[in-house]
């Protein structure tokens, strides 16, 4: 079984629909680990339409420029992609493919196919909301970016139902940004304040 995992640049007040104003100033050799961390094990990459229209807008010409980022641009190239869209894709970039078919039930049988070991999921924010709704999300992987956006898209949209989450890693850059290693988890049992109001500012504790 494939383990699915989401990375995401976001700023503190969660928008994930990353600005360059915001996110560049604060790439440093630590995001840059971090990010390659992230990359290394996925054989396939899952993106949303908007996303994979900037990737393949940019990479493969990276790729061809053979500069300092040409080996990463060369290793999004051969890896596979597939691509959640309702429009045929204009992109020649190789081993590339349309999603076919609901999402949900394409990730699941995509997930569950023994061929494939790990799936990234880049940005790609409303595919991420979605499989988290239905609960296909294994890793939630957030780079956050110390400053509050104000505007754009956020992760967490307005809904009825909780995401609670365990934090497997935390690791903290000079930058400022937190790295972010999150796992779903069952809800806390039921706490109400009496439950806790021995534990407030201002009690007294014993040794």
């Amino acid at each position: 079984m494939a383990d699915i995992v989401s990375t995401l640049f976001i700023s503190l007040d969660g928008v994930a629909e990353i600005a360059e104003d915001w996110h560049f100033p604060y790439f440093d050799e630590n995001m840059g680990r971090a990010v390659s961390e992230d990359y290394a094990p996925a054989d396939v990459l899952l993106l949303g339409r908007v996303t994979y229209d900037s990737f393949a807008g940019a990479w493969p010409d990276r790729e061809a420029a053979g500069e300092d980022d040409a080996t990463f641009a060369k290793s999004l190239g051969d890896r596979r992609k597939i691509v959640v869209s309702r429009k045929p894709l204009e992109s020649t970039w190789r081993n590339t493919e349309l999603l076919d078919g609901d999402l949900v039930e394409a990730v699941r049988a995509l997930k569950a196919d023994p061929s494939v070991e790990s799936i990234l999921i880049p940005g790609s924010i409303s595919v991420v909301q979605q499989l988290l709704a239905a609960g296909l999300i294994d890793e939630l992987r957030l780079l956050v970016h110390p400053v509050a956006a104000r505007n754009g898209r956020r992760l967490f949209d307005d809904g009825d139902v909780r995401y609670h989450l365990s934090l497997l890693k935390s690791d903290t850059f000079p930058t400022g940004v937190v790295r972010l290693l999150y796992a779903p988890a069952s809800a806390p049992g039921k706490t109400t304040y009496d439950d806790i109001k021995d534990m407030g500012p201002g009690t007294r504790t014993d040794d």
